[in-house]
């Protein structure tokens, strides 16, 4: 299985109550930022045989976002596994649930899904996971075939901006005729 783990985009400002916070949409960095890694990934000929996301409306728009603009047509379904407050068992037992899945993408928050990510990729029995950062936007790619995953890249917000620029960028020279 080919894990893609995102973290959702830009979402403003968090609220202190947490149903408030619940509800607290993407805003306008966070929509365009979805489009350009959209756009990197659909360069890439990615495509997702399932999209699952946390319930919280952020990740909700992040994960439709995404499956929109990469051909996804199916549903997208939402799990507390993916919650602020999962826990890594509830994710291993998502990943058991989806394991006939060949592309599998999860939308999530910080900081569990960074512990998520740390934890897969040590080995079982570990004391604790390794120390992974994901900036929001920032999507991993993990391999699950055998023992512990292996991580095959991670592209942070910052580079699919840069990928982004330089993809949609025309390729003629630019010369001046003065």
């Amino acid at each position: 299985m080919n894990l893609y783990i995102l973290r959702h985009a830009s979402a403003g400002v968090r609220r202190i109550n947490p149903l408030i916070d619940s509800k607290r949409p993407l805003d306008k960095e966070g929509k365009r930022h979805c489009l350009q890694l959209s756009h990197v990934l659909s360069s890439m000929k990615l495509q997702f045989d399932l999209i699952v996301s946390s319930p919280l409306k952020r990740s909700l728009q992040t994960a439709s976002l995404i499956g929109t603009e990469t051909g996804y047509e199916s549903a997208i379904l939402t799990s507390t596994a993916l919650a602020p407050d999962a826990t890594f068992p509830q994710f291993e037992k998502l990943l058991h649930e989806c394991r006939k899945y060949e592309n599998l993408l999860v939308v999530g928050h910080n900081p569990n899904i960074n512990n998520f990510l740390g934890c897969l990729l040590v080995a079982t029995g570990s004391p604790a996971g390794a120390s992974i950062r994901m900036r929001k936007g920032s999507l991993a790619r993990l391999n699950l075939t055998t023992g512990p995953a292996t991580l095959q890249w991670l592209l942070d917000a910052r580079i699919v901006r840069a990928l982004y620029a330089t993809s949609t960028a025309s390729s003629r020279l630019k010369t001046s005729r003065k």
